[in-house]
């Protein structure tokens, strides 16, 4: 869920109990890219997902970057889980914030 046309990604609160630090150094690289509008700093939803499960069985900090939609009833775009959920949804740009940031993270490593 990282591909939809001006899709935003909150901090996603999970993430923020498991591995605040990595988040912040995240969303900081987006903002530094350029992201900031799309990495929003606010507080997201609490989604339980692989993320949730790495860490408790593996304590490997993970962090989970997905589009967030506070006013909706699923928290995700409209479409999330129906059957218009199909690649007409997906934004080239918006792949292109989530690739460049999360490759520049991994660049970034020692």
């Amino acid at each position: 869920m990282v591909g939809a046309k001006d899709a935003q990604f909150y901090r996603e609160q999970y993430s923020l109990q498991m591995a605040p630090k990595l988040v912040d150094h995240i969303w900081g690289i987006a903002g530094e890219l350029g992201y900031s509008a799309r990495f929003n700093y606010q507080r997201g939803g609490m989604i339980t997902d692989d993320h949730v499960y790495v860490y408790k069985h593996l304590q490997i900090p993970s962090v989970n970057i997905i589009q967030y939609e506070p006013g909706s009833q699923t928290s995700f775009g409209h479409y999330w889980h129906t059957h218009d959920d199909t690649m007409d949804n997906i934004d080239r740009e918006t792949l292109k914030a989530v690739g460049q940031t999360v490759m520049e993270v991994i660049y970034r490593e020692k």
